[in-house]
């Protein structure tokens, strides 16, 4: 079941040109489907490892049992050795009638006889049970076998498909890219991205800008790639992550080129401002309404970048010259980074 999920993710189309036949912005909508992809590949993954260990400790438990198998085994085949050579020390190959005739008391002898069957019997038993153990010892050898070669079948069957998605998640974050950087060279955004977001529903009135990061440059460091002080906190994060409106507000601008590449600043109440650079798509126009936590664009490399990011500012009026820390501007809002 884990193996035809998988598969299915790994088999949707990877084409580029949309419904219309357009390739300009379906780029950015195919980087957000496979993100959503790899998601549910990693997830479906991590239950496929956990199954793994699971057969993995079923085929230890089948070696275990197989060690307890084989010694007792050895046990029986002890004790027919020691009842085989008892039974030729005491002329278990004389006929009976020579035992009797050769006998001072043919009764006592008949007592044998008989104590002596019910012990071959009993050897006869436990050679069937031998018999019996050895056979169950060779099927559950060869279940362990078997256990063995599903795990490692299943293992590799999962890690191909999840590495076929994650291909095609980089071969449409370069296509990405490359559209978004011939777009800030041109000095004209696309049109927005239109993306089929999850259905959120924040209850905060506050959101970070990303979901997962690593905080890199922040508020007021130096650094030969700004002309004074940096003016903004840096999100490393891989080119198409999903950007998030951090609040409720208004989209004032939708913009391609200069030092920030393609960006969106966004107007909340209380006079701020919130910009959000290096973009590879914007998900956006102007004058639109957001919500928290909406999908606003995604993070690329555009502009004066040294590395896929989003550049992330918050200002008191829509122009540069007027940032202020969005570090503690955030925390006083209740979103901790």
């Amino acid at each position: 079941m884990l193996l035809c999920a998988l598969a299915v993710l790994a088999a949707r189309p990877t084409d580029s040109t949309d419904a219309d036949g357009g390739s300009g912005t379906e780029a950015g909508a195919q980087v957000a489907r496979l993100y959503e992809d790899a998601a549910k590949a990693s997830q479906q993954y991590e239950k496929g490892r956990r199954a793994a260990e699971e057969q993995r400790a079923k085929a230890r438990r089948y070696e275990e049992l197989l060690d307890r198998q084989r010694q007792e085994i050895a046990v029986m085949n002890e004790d027919l050795g020691r009842i085989a050579r008892a039974q030729y020390r005491n002329g278990g190959g004389l006929p009976i009638t020579a035992q009797m005739l050769l006998a001072d008391d043919p009764e006592k002898v008949m007592r044998g006889q008989r104590v002596l069957g019910k012990a071959n019997a009993a050897v006869n038993n436990a050679i069937d049970k031998s018999r019996r153990a050895e056979a169950r010892l060779a099927a559950d050898e060869a279940k362990a076998a078997a256990a063995w070669q599903a795990l490692d079948k299943r293992n590799a069957e999962l890690a191909r498909l999840k590495r076929d998605i994650e291909r095609k998640l980089e071969a449409a974050k370069a296509r990405l890219q490359g559209e978004a950087a011939a777009s800030v060279a041109a000095g004209s955004c696309p049109g927005a991205v239109r993306l089929d977001q999850p259905e959120e529903h924040f209850a905060r009135r506050w959101v970070a800008p990303v979901d997962s990061y690593d905080l890199s440059a922040s508020f007021g460091s130096g650094g030969s790639r700004w002309a004074g002080r940096h003016t903004g906190q840096d999100f490393a994060v891989p080119v198409g992550t999903p950007v998030r409106a951090v609040g409720a507000g208004r989209v004032v601008q939708v913009s391609c080129g200069g030092a920030f590449g393609m960006q969106v600043v966004l107007e909340h109440a209380g006079g701020y401002y919130t910009q959000y650079a290096h973009l590879a798509s914007a998900a956006v126009d102007q004058g639109d309404r957001v919500e928290p936590g909406q999908w606003i664009g995604q993070s690329g490399n555009t502009g004066n970048s040294t590395g896929p990011h989003l550049h992330f500012e918050v200002r008191v009026t829509p122009s540069m010259g007027s940032a202020v820390d969005p570090v503690p501007w955030l925390s006083r809002r209740g979103v901790a980074l």
